[in-house]
């Protein structure tokens, strides 16, 4: 999630909220929130329709990268932020990533119950294709299909 949407989402000003982050930074390693540099945020900003654009960036949205956070970097936002407001963001948040963590985990488990069906619906078909041979074969030449008995 972007500082910004977290900003909104806690109701304080996104330079609010990259002070508390700086002042605490130890708080967030790499693996918790990085920056994006100026042209992924350029990038970014330029996906949305509603945002201004152009070669200052100046005007109502910040000229300056923007801070992405992970799973861990929303949760240590909660110590960061105090206020009553942060903290039931942060649950709402923490809700919504163990939800989708539970959705991905749920198509895994449907990938791996579709490529089992495949493998049962293909020796099927080669215990059908085998006995379509057998039987279009010459009559003379016929032999025992494996696990069949005439």
């Amino acid at each position: 999630m972007l500082d910004s949407d977290l900003a909104e989402l806690y109701q304080v000003s996104t330079k609010a909220l990259k002070q508390a982050i700086r002042r605490n930074i130890e708080r967030f390693p790499g693996d918790f929130m990085f920056e994006l540099s100026l042209e992924e945020y350029k990038t970014l900003r330029s996906q949305f329709v509603t945002l201004e654009t152009g070669e200052s960036l100046k005007g109502k949205h910040s000229k300056y990268s923007a801070y992405a956070f992970t799973e861990q970097g929303v949760a240590m936002l909660s110590s960061v932020l105090r206020s009553h407001k942060a903290i039931q963001v942060n649950i709402s948040i923490m809700r919504a990533f163990v939800i989708l963590r539970q959705n991905l985990m749920d198509i895994e488990e449907l990938r791996n119950e579709i490529h089992t069906l495949e493998e049962e619906i293909n020796l099927k078909f080669d215990d059908i294709y085998q006995a379509i041979n057998y039987l279009s074969g010459p009559s003379g030449q016929r032999k025992v299909i494996k696990g069949y008995q005439k």
